[in-house]
Order: structure tokens, then sequence, then C-alpha cells
């Protein structure tokens, strides 16, 4: 994910964070068969580990909508849930450009519409590994009974912005809701890391209800992309905790329903670009976010039961 409007990706500055500790979350993880700009793949191995390019290419998701994923299955443990997947940026944002800069209001400041985000240096773009993603971890939890929407699926011209994406979670009444990018940090930065969002009550901008079973969601969520992907937390985001906290971000601001930011690798490092453009290992990525909402989701249902 790249926080420049349209310009060529580039490193974010540090934000201010949180230690928070993923290895101290038990999670049950449930495996299933088969940016702006935030976030890194990372240091571990693993099914394509620095070596998958080859097959880049070969199966980058087309530009256009992708065919139907099979309907929810009614029995599935997610049965009655609804999961909003939001695949970040958008391939045409670069022909749009006057659109994506226009300014929205995010509560506590203002935000570019959305951004061009990231691509790797071999020119992979980030918006093409996102949607990819996305569209697997849908069908993976729609196999589980889940409801699933998409803010976009590669059928728009540009965007959404920022703010409709949230707002597509909060009509959806989103029982969860995960934005999946690459970040764009300089290389020899690697691993994954998920953005929570901070306490935000500005102007329409109130986070104080979801802050905490975002959090819940957050750490699930690292702890099974960690599992699938072996891959390791980010190491340059809050001393390699993989768990940060913003609150300028209007994609979590604006949502009322719980909510996080994935960086699944940083596409500009050589190694994590290797990841990150293997179909194989997009697969694990997408595994890895079902594994983590169906944690969340399945424990938050054991708790108000």
């Amino acid at each position: 994910m790249s926080n420049s409007p349209a310009a060529p990706p580039s490193s974010r500055p540090p934000r201010s964070r949180r230690p928070l500790t993923v290895a101290a979350v038990a999670v049950p993880v449930l495996l299933l068969a088969g940016g702006i700009g935030y976030g890194v793949a990372g240091r571990g191995g693993g099914d394509g580990g620095g070596t998958g390019g080859d097959d880049a290419k070969a199966a980058a998701p087309a530009r256009t909508s992708a065919a139907p994923s099979p309907s929810p299955s009614p029995r599935g443990p997610l049965s009655g849930k609804v999961v909003v997947l939001d695949p970040g940026h958008n391939l045409d944002n670069r022909l749009h450009t006057a659109d994506i800069n226009r300014q929205v209001d995010v509560g506590n400041g203002r935000k570019e519409c959305d951004t061009t985000g990231t691509e790797t240096n071999a020119g992979y773009p980030e918006a093409e590994f996102t949607l990819d993603v996305v569209r697997r971890a849908r069908k993976l939890l729609r196999a589980q009974g889940a409801e699933v929407r998409l803010t976009h699926d590669g059928d728009r011209e540009f965007g959404p912005c920022v703010d409709e994406r949230a707002e597509i979670g909060n009509e959806a009444k989103a029982d969860a809701a995960v934005s999946v990018h690459a970040d764009g940090a300089p290389a020899g930065a690697r691993g994954f890391h998920v953005i929570m969002p901070g306490a935000v009550h500005a102007g329409k901008a109130d986070t104080r209800a979801i802050t905490a079973p975002s959090h819940d969601l957050g750490t699930r969520l690292a702890a099974s992309f960690a599992k699938a992907t072996d891959t390791s937390p980010a190491t340059y985001i809050n001393g390699g905790t993989g768990l940060d906290t913003r609150s300028d971000l209007g994609g979590l601001n604006l949502s009322r329903v719980p909510k996080v930011f994935l960086e699944c690798g940083n596409m500009r490092d050589t190694r994590d670009a290797g990841l990150l453009t293997s179909a194989r290992w997009r697969e694990r990525a997408a595994r890895g976010i079902a594994a983590g909402v169906a944690a969340y989701l399945t424990e938050d249902a054991g708790e108000k039961s």
C-alpha cells in the first residue's frame, strides 16, 4: 500500500505504535484445503520462499470481474455471518488521477479518495495482488457458510474511495471486515503486519465501539496468517510484533464494524516479492486470511452463546 496519491511507490515514515504481541495469543486456526499501503510477507521460507516469481504473470488475475464463486454453504460453521473483504487499490486508479486525488473526510482530517498502491520492482501491481488474494479468500469463506461481499471485484473504473470502502462494510452490517494490502517499504524490510483502528471520535468518525473487537480480529488474523504462510511479523513495524494501531486511515476511522488492514508483504523487497508473485503462496495467504476470520467469528459466536 502506498500513501502517495499517484506518484511512484515509496516507503512511509514510521507511525507511533503500541506494543502488542502476536505470539502471546493462542488461536484456533482453521486451515482450509486447498496500499493505501501497509505490510510485508515474512522472513520464513515455506512454499515459494523467495523463488515464486516464475509463475507470477501466468497466474495473475484478469482485470475483469471473476466468475461467481459458489453460494455460501447453509450448514457451514460461518453460516449467518457476513464478511466484507476489501482488495486494496484498483488497477485503473493510475488512469484516474484527478478522481483518486480528490480529498474525502475521514473524521479527524482529510485524505485522498484512494491511491495507486505500490508494485514490485518488476512491475507486479499491489492492486493485482490484492484482488487475486481476496477472490481466493472469498471462495474459502463461502465454503464455510459465510456471506462474503467485496468492496470491488475489478469491475470499477477507479476506487472506490476510502470512505465508500468503509461504508460498504457498514451497510452490510459485517461481522468482520478485512482490507488486504502489500507494502512499499525499503528493500530489506520484511514481514507481514496487521493494522487496527485507534480510538477516534471526531467529525463523522467514531471507532470507540470497534477498537476492542478489531484488536481481537487483528491478533487472530496475524496468528493464522503466520501459520498458513510460514512467514514472520514485519521487522520494521512496532518492534516485530506484527501488530500496529493507526488513527489516520479513513477505511478504519469510518468503519462501524470490526475491521483491520492486512499488509501481506513488502513488494519492494526481492525476497518478499518472490512470495507475493507466487500463485501458490497467494493461495496460502488466502487460507491464512480465511482461517483468521473464521477463528474470530467462531470464538465470537461461542462467547455470545
